[in-house]
């Protein structure tokens, strides 16, 4: 099965299985419009974060740039994907000095393509917001891994000895 659809507060979502090729799409990054198309013969390591700027997102984006070279060498490369504007991805990735680049998702066509907005609770209030999740995407466009609700310590480790292990 290609996707899978739920209902979600009246919305309608579809959301991509393992083992399933994903659908094109094209997201704004700070380095222009890219396309799945774009990485075809690389890994593509998609991390969904709730917002720049805020600590736990801070040292995931800084796990990730440390590991970048290793993830280069692996014939990876990295995308992260938050609402955040491009304004805000730009300012973000300058002042923590990214090697990678950032995608802005503001209509949320990958996060709902992901599955990854959730109802989340901040200082006793529900909202809908991104579930902290990575995504391995294969050079022809299958999705090969999912990691969900994740916490920073150690994921970018374990993500990065999955694709050296491809």
């Amino acid at each position: 099965m290609l996707y899978e659809s739920k209902q979600t507060r009246g919305v309608i979502q579809m959301s991509v299985s393992v083992n399933t090729k994903l659908p094109a799409f094209t997201v704004a990054t700070t380095a222009g419009p890219r396309s799945l198309s774009d990485y075809a013969g690389k890994t593509l390591v998609l991390y969904f974060y709730p917002k720049d700027s805020t600590p736990g997102c801070t040292t995931e984006g800084q796990n990730f740039a440390a590991r970048y070279g290793a993830f280069k060498r692996a014939n990876a490369e990295v995308l992260g994907v938050s609402r955040d504007s491009l304004a805000s991805h730009e300012r973000f990735k300058s002042r923590m000095e990214f090697p990678f680049e950032l995608a802005s998702d503001g209509d949320e066509t990958l996060c709902r393509l992901f599955d990854v907005i959730k109802e989340k609770k901040l200082y006793g209030k529900l909202h809908m917001g991104i579930e902290r999740s990575t995504f391995v995407v294969s050079g022809s466009g299958k999705l090969l891994q999912q990691w969900r609700g994740i916490k920073v310590p150690g994921h970018v480790e374990e993500v990065l000895e999955y694709v050296k292990g491809l």
